[in-house]
């Protein structure tokens, strides 16, 4: 898409009403109870300043009129109950504001709840493809940024429009009463303010878009200097100065960028408000006139002119809600987009039930697959069997394609051309989660959950209990009881320093903790991607005596780069640039000498 055709594609998703309505949903979803409450408040609150003002004119005039005929202190009766009456106004109408204060907190809360709920659904919901695009991730960057707040601001802009709207109306029709000239002098002193904040919004809007990049550059050398993943190497390295240096420089053109949006609107505020302030005293002139006229009384006077204030007031208040809602669905179009992404790997109408159990095996057909963006593939024509119960191995140099592979047996994508089935049923005719049910796996970068030992392992397997004992049989039959038997709450302990008392592990310990996981999910397929590249020789020596044990009954796939580990599997594929080059037992490899024969020997060369 060139420039132009992003540009129209923008001003339309920017004035669609859609993400201003979905925001308006979410407000009621959040709380319908409490939304009916705000709008009682907002009737109230309405009523409350034509009340006042009408008081205020009785009040005046009565004092005046006392004083024109010469009763004095003999008057103060009838106007003490006005005041009375006016000083009751007046605290009912601190209650009010007091209980749309705390609805609209409570709003703002729910609210922001469950927009992160929408936020962390959606999140899960897309496939692993979009992680592989800038794209995505300036798209995520800009709805966690803004779609948190965003519709609580709504929350108080509707209140805002709603309040003002009504008192507005009450007011203005007070105005009418005297001259219809004060309801044109009203406009004429609100509106500028407004078709400045509008314009100045989707200013701030496109650039707030254009910067997203940067914000996310600047977010990440935050990270570099705050995280502790790269402590250790951002102090022996000395990095610290120049990290901040880059994230200085970011944030000072960032920050300079919106000062100068900033001072621009500021100075067209400034002159809309000069002309506010002459269309208020205008009006009070006038006012003025009537009363010296005789046209009007004193109360009348007080009561029009603080009319006229309240309803400058209002209307600018109205119309700046207004346009604090155009903003904020600006903003909210970023959630709109978020949540339009649709996943690409598409579940199935009419799912089948994935074979348990497998009687024929995995068939990788032909398949090719190439990343989004990427100009080469990074399988190329792929025929793979693996029969039920089998242990492979997939081995080769680094990129030459073993772990995409694994992505697609596990349905993380769907191939670029041929297909994968399973007993002869396609993989895209089974539910995903079904499938990745089916499948235990330890990839080389395993999650590392600052959460208690119990619930690191339970999460192969979710639906099991806090308390199944299949979590503590898992952990012993991989190593990892022990490790987690010698913390301070045993399988209690929060693992990881992140969290108050959190116990840490080695890299070793972590891996059984991760291979524990795995073989949790009673799943018919187990995979160990570089299962035991961070473990010293006797733990590998332990984790793969048990292998057989552990796999026994189910097709285990297992990656590695030390061709020793891979010796007692049933087949070994070997891959290169993307194509299997080699494939049968450790010893048919070696007769061969092949490329498996000398990988091999090039790795034994080093144990002699």
């Amino acid at each position: 898409m060139n420039a132009p055709d992003r540009d129209r594609a923008l001003d339309w998703r920017v004035l669609s009403p859609t993400p201003l309505i979905r925001g308006i949903r979410l407000v009621w979803q959040s709380g319908p109870l409490w939304s009916v409450i705000q709008l009682i408040v907002l009737v109230v609150q309405g009523l409350i300043p034509l009340a006042t003002l009408y008081l205020t004119k009785l009040i005046v005039d009565g004092v005046t009129g006392a004083v024109s005929a010469g009763q004095g202190l003999d008057a103060f009766g009838d106007v003490g109950i006005l005041i009375a009456l006016a000083a009751g106004v007046a605290v009912l109408g601190v209650a009010i504001r007091t209980v749309g204060t705390v609805v609209t907190e409570v709003q703002s809360l729910k609210l922001g709840d469950r927009v992160h709920d929408v936020l962390h659904e959606q999140s899960v919901a897309v496939d692993l493809e979009y992680y592989e695009s800038a794209d995505y991730h300036d798209t995520l960057h800009r709805a966690q940024e803004e779609a948190p707040y965003r519709p609580a601001r709504i929350v108080g802009e509707v209140a805002r429009v709603g309040q003002s709207g009504m008192s507005l109306i009450a007011v203005t029709g007070l105005l009418s009463v005297f001259h219809w000239g004060l309801a044109v002098a009203l406009f004429t002193a609100a509106v500028p303010g407004v078709v400045i904040r509008i314009r100045y919004s989707n200013q701030f809007y496109k650039w707030a878009r254009s910067r997203t990049s940067t914000q996310r550059k600047a977010r990440y050398l935050n990270r570099l200097l705050t995280g502790v993943e790269y402590a250790k190497e951002v102090r022996l390295f000395g990095l610290g100065t120049t990290l901040r240096e880059w994230y200085a420089e970011l944030r000072n053109a960032v920050r300079s960028e919106r000062l100068a949006l900033i001072t621009r609107r500021s100075v067209f505020e400034l002159l809309a408000q000069a002309l506010a302030l002459t269309a208020v005293f205008g009006s009070f002139a006038f006012v003025a006139r009537g009363a010296l006229a005789g046209s009007i009384t004193i109360g009348d006077m007080v009561m029009y002119f603080g009319a006229f204030q309240r309803a400058q007031e209002f209307f600018s208040n109205m119309l700046g809600g207004l346009a604090g809602l155009y903003e904020n669905n600006l903003f909210l179009s970023d959630l709109e987009t978020f949540l339009g992404l649709q996943p690409r790997v598409a579940e199935p109408a009419e799912p089948k039930p994935f074979p348990r159990p497998i009687r024929r095996g995995i068939v990788f057909d032909d398949v090719s697959f190439r990343y989004p963006g990427a100009a080469q593939a990074v399988l190329d024509h792929i025929d793979l069997e693996i029969r039920p119960g089998e242990h492979v191995a997939l081995v080769g140099e680094n990129g030459s394609g073993k772990t995409t592979l694994v992505k697609l047996l596990c349905r993380l994508y769907d191939p670029t051309s041929g297909t994968i089935s399973v007993d002869g049923t396609d993989y895209r005719d089974i539910a995903a989660a079904d499938l990745r049910g089916e499948i235990g796996i330890v990839f080389q970068d395993y999650a590392r959950y600052h959460l208690a030992a119990r619930e690191n392992i339970r999460f192969g397997n979710i639906d099991i209990g806090a308390d199944d004992p299949r979590i503590i049989d898992a952990a012993v039959r991989t190593g990892a009881d022990a490790v987690i038997r010698a913390l301070p709450s045993g399988y209690d302990t929060v693992l990881g320093r992140q969290f108050e008392d959190g116990a840490e592990l080695s890299i070793g310990e972590w891996q059984k903790v991760a291979i524990a996981r795995a073989f949790l999910r009673e799943g018919q397929i187990i995979v160990l991607d570089e299962p035991t590249a961070s473990l010293d020789a006797r733990a590998e020596a332990e984790v793969f005596e048990r292998f057989h044990e552990l796999s026994l009954g189910r097709t285990a796939i297992l990656i590695s780069h030390r061709l020793s580990t891979v010796r007692m599997v049933d087949r070994i594929f070997v891959l290169a640039d993307g194509r299997i080059v080699e494939s049968g037992s450790h010893d048919e490899l070696i007769a061969r000498h092949g490329r498996y024969a000398q990988l091999f020997e090039l790795q034994a060369r080093h144990y002699r």
